[in-house]
């Protein structure tokens, strides 16, 4: 695929076959997203690739935490609650989403079991944990986590493999932190759930809506 329709096709896959990615197709995806540009070329970032056993154990323990009732557990500053047309945006993707997997509004089971399943990677085979060096400090990190997490989702779409950022993955970090092994000096920013897209899966199908260009962009200094 050209580098417009891995843009234009991609979207965000949350029901995903049980069959492994090779090894070598992530290392693949990975060099290619690490051309992602960073502040003054830091490359703060840290990928920790999770598959197999610790994964499963990832889920397990992020699932029984949450249905004891453990707060949610982020290693990086949460802003506050959405508010405003940045919420109308997140109910519209839910809605859209709920009707493709036909979750009723009253049905409390179903909207739990979509919960668990982001807390669960959506049961992706692969995640990747994203995490930055603890020394250095500032927001423009985020910024250069998020070029190296677009790039990723973009190599694996141009390779046939579906990916969903998810931030639910690392909401209970130390069950995160614990079985991936992952340095005391790493960061945990956020997580990429990532596998061979399930067709059959409805919410795959889903599309979500874009702002047009003329609400996003101020054009000054050209001529009409």
């Amino acid at each position: 695929m050209d580098f417009d329709t891995v843009v234009r096709e991609r979207r965000s896959t949350r029901g995903f076959k049980p069959d492994p990615i090779p090894k070598e197709t992530l290392t693949e995806i990975i060099a290619l997203a690490a051309r992602a540009p960073s502040s003054m070329n830091t490359q703060p970032w840290h990928l920790h690739v999770i598959s197999g056993e610790p994964l499963d154990r990832i889920r397990a323990g992020n699932t029984e935490r949450t249905l004891a009732g453990v707060p949610p557990s982020r290693e990086f500053r949460v802003e506050g609650k959405y508010e405003g047309v940045h919420r109308q945006r997140q109910v519209d993707i839910a809605v859209q989403l709920f009707e493709a997997m036909g979750i009723e509004r009253h049905d409390k089971e179903r909207r739990q079991d979509w919960v668990l399943r982001g807390f669960r990677q959506f049961d992706a085979p692969v995640s990747v944990i994203v995490a930055y060096d603890k020394e250095l400090e500032g927001d423009i990190r985020h910024f250069d986590l998020g070029a190296i997490t677009y790039g990723l989702v973009l190599a694996a779409w141009s390779r046939g493999i579906g990916a969903v950022i998810n931030s639910q993955g690392i909401m209970q970090s130390p069950v995160v932190r614990e079985h991936a092994n992952i340095p005391d000096n790493h960061v945990i920013q956020t997580a990429v759930a990532m596998g061979y897209p399930d067709d059959s899966f409805a919410a795959n199908a889903v599309i979500s809506t874009r702002r047009p260009t003329e609400e996003i962009a101020t054009f000054i200094g050209f001529e009409d």
